[in-house]
């Protein structure tokens, strides 16, 4: 299975970029697939999942709103439209998946958004300036 994420570049603030991921590999369409971004001195965030059999949704408070994360699973693509950049959306942008992939996992009494993904892309940069 290989992910190859795409769509990164240089965008002024208030612009828009659509990353897509393709997912190579895959004998069945039942994956969850998640988008994480890393900034430079930061640590790794989830940015927006899916689950694999779509019940469950997540988007980082961050980027609610702003982001919509769609899935093709006919064409194992993941994309993530990413509206009203901002300069602090500058990353790293990831895709990830796995095989009934959940989404969110249940810590304790609250749902978290589900990092240990099988298979990670290479990632795609992603520059917004102001």
């Amino acid at each position: 299975v290989q992910l190859q994420a795409s769509g990164g570049g240089l965008v002024q603030a208030g612009g828009s970029l659509r990353l897509s991921c393709a997912a190579s590999g895959f004998t069945k369409h039942d994956y969850g697939f998640g988008w994480f971004r890393q900034a430079p001195g930061k640590e790794r965030e989830t940015v927006a999942c899916i689950s694999s059999i779509g019940d469950s949704q997540y988007y980082s408070e961050s980027v609610k709103g702003r982001f919509t994360m769609s899935v093709d699973n006919a064409k194992s693509m993941t994309y993530l439209l990413m509206n009203s950049l901002k300069p602090e959306d500058t990353a790293v942008y990831y895709c990830a998946a796995e095989q009934w992939g959940p989404c969110t996992v249940l810590a304790g009494t609250r749902r978290i958004p589900y990092v240990a993904y099988d298979y990670w892309g290479p990632g795609t940069q992603v520059t917004v300036s102001s």
